[in-house]
């Protein structure tokens, strides 16, 4: 769920986020059924990426690169959050599968994917469809968006995350 503030533009009128932009603020549930607010995490650092599909080849390769960069990035006040459509029950048949580490959020309504730009039209295949646009987002202490990527590539991205937030 979204939680909409005075001063931020409505959902409506939202695109994409860039640096500096304050973050989206939200609830979700992982994949336990607890729920997660993206203001449990302030004063870190936090990675949050949206991913179309649970246990699919890139997302899986994606999902796997960040688990094991968590002890590194963890070492660096650095929490991960990874969201998805997904329904909680498949995110914890995703973290058992593939032992995963760190929170995987359901967003099956997009509100939150909307609210980051992070859903939308995509190209796939060389057609126009809408979906979840693989996206990246470095979230500072204070809630401000410190990168904003759009349309990553699964396969390095992590190693590019690292390298922006300064982590070897």
């Amino acid at each position: 769920m979204l939680h909409h503030q005075p001063g931020l533009p409505s959902v409506a009128d939202m695109s994409r986020l860039n640096p500096g932009d304050p973050a989206p603020p939200f609830t979700l549930t992982a994949a336990d059924e607890s729920e997660v607010w993206l203001s449990d995490f302030a004063g870190r650092t936090v990675v949050v990426y949206f991913y179309p599909a649970a246990m699919t080849p890139g997302c899986t390769t994606e999902a796997c690169d960040f688990r094991d960069s968590l002890a590194s990035l963890a070492a660096h006040d650095v929490a991960v959050l990874g969201i998805s459509p997904d329904k909680p029950a498949k995110l914890a048949k995703f973290i058992e599968r593939d032992a995963l580490t760190f929170p995987l959020l359901s967003d099956p309504d997009r509100e939150v994917m909307t609210a980051y730009g992070a859903w939308g039209e995509k190209t796939m295949y060389g057609k126009k469809v809408t979906g979840v646009i693989r996206s990246t987002f470095i979230v500072d202490g204070d809630g401000t968006i410190r990168e904003a990527m759009y349309n990553v590539r699964a396969k390095g991205h992590v190693a590019r995350v690292r390298g922006l937030l300064g982590i070897e």
